[in-house]
């Protein structure tokens, strides 16, 4: 559908699709990020990053469409996601002195958004052949 529609714009869709999908997924960032905040640690970035890499991987190995990859790869999930409040909240906890707990943060960033893109790669592939 996605494809038919570009088809007969001429491929002019292409920007609109990331558009769109940026909007959706930077409101959907919004609302995950106030239901799970946590004034105490950032769950909110870290809920959000992790969901959306899972979301990326299931797009990226399932072998959609560029269309439907520009809709919700790189529109969603681009703006869904976010590096750059995942940094500022990491050196904000190690300004605070929370060592520890930022380094977790870091790493609990890092881990868990390798683990939800290799869940989706198991999940896609049939658990790796075994389904």
């Amino acid at each position: 559908m996605i494809d038919q529609l570009l088809q007969e714009l001429g491929g002019t869709a292409e920007p609109y699709l990331v558009g769109f999908g940026g909007m959706i997924g930077a409101s959907l960032r919004h609302v995950v990020s106030t239901w799970v905040e946590r004034e105490e640690f950032p769950l909110g970035t870290l809920t959000v990053n992790i969901l959306g890499s899972f979301l990326l991987g299931l797009l990226t190995f399932a072998g959609v469409t560029d269309s439907t990859m520009l809709l919700f790869g790189v529109g969603l999930c681009g703006s869904f996601t976010t590096f750059s409040s995942f940094s500022v909240d990491t050196v904000q906890l190690w300004e605070a002195g929370d060592r520890f707990v930022a380094t977790g943060y870091a790493l609990g960033n890092f881990l868990g958004a390798v683990a939800a893109i290799g869940a989706a790669w198991l999940l896609v592939t049939g658990l790796g052949g075994m389904l």
